[in-house]
């Protein structure tokens, strides 16, 4: 499975960490940027690169997005087909897992200023190893999602 990553300037020294460690756990991954640290870039021009590969194949690929609150990022990515971004930034991880379980999330957006390395590391691990439980229920609320 491909992980397309993405952050702007908050979440540009968290995503460098994240990176290696998604390799750690044997995925691919690519990096959309930003690739140098840049205090007046703007989120939607990296997050819409992640979100469109992963609107390209949303069963296959997924994306880890990450901001200042992650709102925004989420926002954008979930503007394109397919895409449904969870937000996590800090707290129970319980949400990440329930966004996979539930709602087949493709995409999680970090809140690079709300949360430590450690507990964006324990979001990836569930985000990446947590499946879909593909109950009608489920499948049928996605459905509707995307008729929307």
């Amino acid at each position: 499975m491909k992980i397309y990553c993405a952050s702007d300037h908050a979440g540009f020294e968290l995503k460098g960490k994240l990176l290696l460690y998604i390799k750690e756990l044997g995925f691919e991954v690519i990096d959309q940027g930003a690739h140098t640290y840049e205090a007046d870039d703007d989120y939607p021009d990296y997050i819409a690169m992640a979100a469109a590969d992963v609107s390209s194949d949303p069963d296959s690929a997924r994306g880890i997005v990450l901001g200042g609150s992650g709102q925004g990022e989420a926002m954008v990515a979930n503007r394109f087909p397919w895409v449904r971004a969870a937000v996590y930034y800090g707290g129970a991880t319980d949400i990440v897992t329930l966004s996979r379980e539930h709602n087949d999330a493709n995409v999680l957006s970090l809140g690079a200023r709300f949360i430590s390395d450690e507990e964006a590391r324990e979001a990836v691990r569930l985000f990446l190893t947590t499946e879909f439980t593909a109950e009608e229920r489920h499948v049928r609320r996605i459905k509707k999602i995307e008729q929307n």
